[in-house]
């Protein structure tokens, strides 16, 4: 007995500094701040019990989702304004993905769904030929068919858009990490586990498909 308690006592270890994970509803589809007041209450609660920051997802759907290169960070303009303001620390997490829950989903932008209804080469394929539209396919990475850009340099000028809009952040600290969220659920993975092609826990998944067919559109 000794010896298991001995194992989980963590005197004299480094500081383990510990974020909350806010969930994906406290921005609107408007890129809009919800709820301000609750939520600037549940982040004093987090602030009175030592919590040092909360992790936050930027979506891509919600900033440029009407046209390309068309930016609205407001929503977020705010809620990182109120989390400063309390002292508390951000983690941000760049999230190129869709999202769901039971209650919220967060689609990918419009302007990038209009072209997949012409071109679904942009989407990871199954051996069967059905697409996963949650994320974009690493097949176009150096294909510049989304409006003359590659997927890549799009994730760049939304992460340059973010850094120039949130400048005062980093410059005071305010944002301790970044984070990427690539591929199916923001992970960098396949995307073979397709909930909404009939996939069930704990079932197999299956490979798709990387290669890109040039199509002139």
């Amino acid at each position: 007995m000794k010896n298991i308690i001995n194992a989980w006592d963590f005197t004299g270890t480094p500081y383990v500094p510990v974020y909350v994970k806010l969930p994906l509803g406290i921005i609107n589809m408007e890129c809009e701040l919800v709820d301000p007041d609750g939520l600037r209450k549940q982040l004093e609660t987090l602030k009175s019990i030592d919590v040092d920051g909360v992790m936050v997802d930027t979506w891509w759907g919600i900033v440029e989702a009407n046209n390309p290169q068309q930016y609205n960070w407001k929503g977020y303009k705010q809620l990182f304004s109120i989390v400063r303001e309390l002292g508390l620390k951000l983690q941000v997490v760049m999230s190129f993905h869709e999202a769901r829950d039971d209650d919220v989903r967060i689609p990918l932008p419009k302007w990038i769904k209009k072209i997949g209804l012409e071109n679904d080469n942009i989407y990871f394929t199954d051996g069967d030929g059905s697409l996963n539209t949650e994320c974009l396919t690493w097949g176009i990475d150096e294909e510049p068919v989304l409006r003359g850009r590659t997927v890549v340099e799009v994730y760049f000028e939304y992460m340059q858009s973010f850094q120039d809009e949130f400048s005062e952040f980093f410059n005071t600290r305010s944002i301790s990490r970044i984070q990427i969220g690539l591929g199916a659920r923001g992970e960098l993975r396949y995307p073979s586990n397709h909930v909404k092609n009939g996939w069930k826990y704990p079932g197999i998944g299956e490979f798709q498909v990387l290669a890109y067919k040039q199509i002139n559109i």
